[in-house]
């Protein structure tokens, strides 16, 4: 078995934080070690010149140490989660479950934030010359052009993410559910599609403009869910924030949903609710008026209606059902 993209990506250097835990033929998984939690990569040697790697993380950030030695074309696809890029004049972008990104990893080095503390996905990358000279041995019938498609969906370094797409979708659902007695011929022939994919794809009808915000907003958005989340017995107004973090309150609630992909309220509610789920379980002895004032609520019928509303169940219902199951 040829090593050749797994030598490629480890010449471009992952880093002191990512480490080779297994390897099995054309199989190797990477663990990342976050600050608060850790990723796995699960990386298949399709063709010589083409991966296809698993991604599944459970942290609140870490530092990206990967540099580009190669020119690769890499293709992401975001099935849960969130994740934060920043791009090199100083804004960031994020895709959030649905979002498919193309670009070149020319700007991979640097910090990584999951807002949701979690993201699980897909990347299928070609390395320029060695994919196209690989494709052309294998399938002399196939005309692709792997540069040709790096400069149309990413032209001066640029990323193209597309929004969830009916076509993208139903292509990336099957990965997630290849059939495990034919993985790796059923990823060559996945791989193959999806270059044949893009090239059919009409960006004028598909690209939705990303919005882009500078650092120092979604700096202070940070700071604001720390606030939120750290002192979930108080309730803070819109207009409460903007003028202790200086910040307008049309722009604060823009880009918090940016970041962390739901309305201030929305968010900080459903935040609530769930650490109200378990607080109802890890502290039997509390009744549900007084975990309800801990997390903010003077009327416990509100907070049932509340909890409810997230949780699907009253928390009474909720504390027996789960207790049941334990």
């Amino acid at each position: 078995m040829s090593r050749d993209i797994f030598d490629a990506l480890d010449r471009a250097g992952f880093g002191g934080n990512v480490h080779e835990i297994a390897e099995d033929g054309d199989c190797r998984v990477l663990r990342l070690d976050g600050e608060d939690g850790e990723g796995f990569m699960t990386m298949y040697r399709i063709f010589e010149g083409v991966y296809l790697m698993y991604n599944d993380f459970h942290m609140r950030g870490c530092v990206s140490e990967y540099q580009n030695e190669e020119t690769v074309l890499c293709i992401d696809h975001c099935r849960e989660g969130r994740i934060e890029h920043e791009n090199s004049l100083g804004e960031r972008y994020y895709m959030e479950a649905g979002d498919m990104r193309i670009d070149r990893r020319v700007h991979h080095e640097g910090r990584v934030e999951l807002p949701l503390s979690h993201y699980h996905g897909i990347t299928i990358g070609f390395v320029h010359g060695m994919a196209e000279e690989s494709l052309k041995r294998e399938m002399p019938w196939l005309s692709v052009d792997i540069s040709g498609l790096a400069e149309r969906f990413c032209s001066g370094g640029k990323e193209f993410v597309l929004r969830s797409s009916e076509t993208m979708d139903q292509f990336f659902s099957q990965l997630y559910s290849a059939p495990k007695s034919v993985r790796l011929e059923y990823f060559k022939v996945k791989a193959v599609e999806l270059l044949l994919l893009l090239g059919a794809l009409d960006i004028s009808e598909t690209a939705e403009q990303r919005q882009y915000f500078p650092v120092r907003q979604t700096d202070k958005v940070k700071q604001i869910h720390a606030l939120i989340t750290g002192s979930l017995d108080r309730s803070y107004t819109v207009d409460e924030l903007s003028a202790k973090f200086d910040m307008p309150p049309a722009t604060l609630r823009k880009v918090f949903k940016a970041v962390y992909g739901a309305p201030i309220y929305q968010y900080i509610k459903s935040y609530k609710m769930k650490a109200a789920a378990s607080l109802l379980i890890s502290e039997s002895s509390s009744t549900v008026a007084e975990i309800a004032q801990r997390l903010g609520y003077d009327n416990a019928s509100k907070f049932s209606a509340a909890f409810r509303d997230i949780m699907g169940v009253s928390p009474q219902r909720y504390r027996r059902d789960t207790n049941g199951k334990g």
